[in-house]
């Protein structure tokens, strides 16, 4: 899991961010990121209700995608000072090999850096 620190804690934040980011999109998922002045990366992970009704399949997809970002971190030592949002509009991602789901968290925070 990703560790708490590099979170958001409160709806302000991802309101900012929605409101001032810019989005990457992709069929399964989409990342939401804008610049912040608090000089750490902050990242949140949204699955909704109608991607999978079930809590424990929307948690479960959650955890997958935190711990990608985790691994993508340390494996590139990324460094960003942006907000960032993960918006996953399919439960593909639930059953998607983890390899492919690191490479396309991977592909997304690189192309936010650009």
């Amino acid at each position: 899991m990703l560790n708490k620190r590099l979170r958001f804690h409160s709806r302000g934040g991802v309101r900012y961010t929605y409101q001032h980011g810019k989005s990457i999109r992709r069929p399964n998922i989409t990342l939401v990121h804008a610049v912040n002045s608090r000089g750490r990366e902050r990242y949140a992970v949204v699955v909704s209700k109608k991607v999978a009704k079930s809590a424990i399949k929307r948690n479960r997809i959650r955890r997958r995608v935190y711990e990608a970002i985790r691994l993508v971190r340390a494996e590139q030592n990324l460094s960003l000072k942006k907000d960032n949002i993960f918006v996953v509009y399919s439960k593909a991602l639930e059953t998607m090999p983890f390899t492919e789901l690191k490479s396309l968290v991977s592909s997304l925070l690189k192309e936010s850096m650009i």
